[in-house]
């Protein structure tokens, strides 16, 4: 053991380390930001309503053509938003997902997203 009761990793070691950490944490932001910057858009019902959601997985924008609104038939609406919506939110995660695993290398680290 070195002085101090610590044991010795060996400084370059140690310092390379926390290199590649701050890389890697520089990495990461820049990765959060362009992610946060794109549009995940999702069209359903042939197009009736499309739904935008943004990297932050957040609902941005909902289009509905005038032919999806049937008073007598609302149920059928909300589902078609709700399907949009939920598939936009899917894509933004599976980017999230993909860039991820790119920054990784595969590796799993919880929590992270």
């Amino acid at each position: 053991m070195a002085k101090g009761g610590m044991p010795n990793f060996g400084g370059g070691n140690m310092n390379n380390l926390m290199k590649q950490a701050q890389k890697f944490q520089q990495q990461m932001e820049e990765m959060q930001e362009q992610l946060q910057k794109k549009e995940f858009k999702a069209s359903v019902g042939g197009g009736t309503v499309v739904a935008v959601a943004n990297g932050k997985k957040e609902i941005v924008d909902i289009k509905i053509k005038p032919e999806a609104v049937d008073p007598d038939d609302v149920e059928m609406l909300e589902d078609l938003i709700m399907s949009a919506c939920n598939e936009a939110l899917k894509k933004a995660e599976q980017e999230t997902a993909n860039e991820m695993k790119k920054l990784t290398g595969g590796l799993n680290i919880p929590g992270m997203f």
